[in-house]
């Protein structure tokens, strides 16, 4: 039920027996030697798995969002705060337009929680509207999936190598990195945080074995599937 697979018909049928749908955000910045649009292809990925089967349409996700700090890695764009929450403001007034009144919400970059602290202004002005705002790869479940698996865990790192994020002919580094002071790093501004930051891992391994990827990310669609049959109030 992604959206690209569907027409305008299709979507005013579903919508006659459906009031959910999915819409996930990502960004567009440095994950070392994975893919620039990682957090936008796990997003993506993980709601149309956890969709599948469900007769829930599942939007294109948002490929751009705010990561301000990184933008001296080239390939890295940031949106601004005010940009993203008008953004969402109007994604989420024209779904509820169409409509749409259960919305879920994947966000795959941490760098996007503004756009959480501002949802209860939108929910004020649409009190018949529910919305979700899941953070998938932090979410209790697949956290502890994570945890359970290797506690060095971070931005860039292998909790974040999937064989959908990789990029071909490029080879991971074999070090296990030390995890980064995140907070020191916050203070800097973007050229200071390429040259402490090197690659762009916060920290740890780079990669790991895909059968332990695969039990984590098997967790992450289960735990959002959870929340789209359920998770509603």
């Amino acid at each position: 039920m992604r959206i690209e697979d569907m027409n305008w018909a299709m979507v005013a049928e579903t919508l006659r027996t459906e009031d959910r749908c999915v819409l996930p955000l990502g960004c567009t910045e440095q994950h070392a030697t994975l893919s620039l649009a990682t957090d936008t292809h796990l997003a993506a990925r993980v709601a149309a798995e956890a969709a599948d089967g469900l007769g829930v349409p599942v939007f294109p996700a948002l490929p751009y969002g705010v990561t301000p700090s990184f933008t001296a890695y080239p390939g890295t764009v940031s949106l601004r705060v005010g940009t993203y929450l008008a953004l969402l403001d109007d994604l989420l007034s024209g779904l509820y337009g169409q409509g749409f009144r259960r919305i879920l919400i994947v966000n795959g970059h941490g760098g996007n929680s503004p756009g959480q602290g501002w949802l209860g202004e939108w929910l004020a002005r649409h009190p018949d509207a529910r919305v979700q705002w899941h953070n998938w790869w932090n979410a209790p479940r697949t956290w502890a999936a994570v945890q359970a698996t290797d506690e060095l865990a971070s931005h860039a790192s292998w909790m974040e190598n999937f064989p959908w994020t990789r990029l071909e002919g490029v080879t991971a580094p074999e070090e296990r990195k030390p995890m980064v002071d995140v907070a020191a790093l916050r203070q800097l501004p973007p050229a200071l945080v390429r040259e402490r930051l090197g690659d762009g891992n916060y920290g740890g391994l780079h990669r790991r074995p895909d059968r332990e990827m695969q039990r984590i990310w098997q967790e992450a669609v289960a735990e959002t599937r959870a929340l789209l049959q359920g998770g509603w109030a």
